[in-house]
């Protein structure tokens, strides 16, 4: 009887374990990949040409829309996770 209530919790969980466990190796993949360095220079290398001035208010609107953009992430992330917790308080 255990090992029927076994086999069929792991038919119902086991899509979302492997699923995970697929994240969890493309995460691992990632980090390699990031241990390496990004070469930023390369990318921007296209308004080398232009004034230091210039350069300088690229990188800042590049920096700023990095910022703003992890705290449009940050901030959704905390709504899903209030509205999570309301959900749990009342169920």
């Amino acid at each position: 009887m255990k090992e029927k209530i076994r086999e069929f919790l792991d038919n119902i969980f086991g899509p979302v374990i492997s699923f995970l466990d697929l994240g969890i190796e493309k995460l691992r993949g990632v980090r390699l990949v990031t241990a390496q360095g990004l070469n930023v220079g390369k990318y921007l290398s296209v308004f080398g040409d232009m004034p230091a001035a210039w350069q300088l208010v690229i990188s800042s609107l590049l920096i700023s829309t990095v910022l703003l953009g992890s705290l449009l992430l940050y901030r959704s992330v905390m709504r899903l996770y209030y509205s999570a917790k309301e959900g749990i308080k009342w169920w």
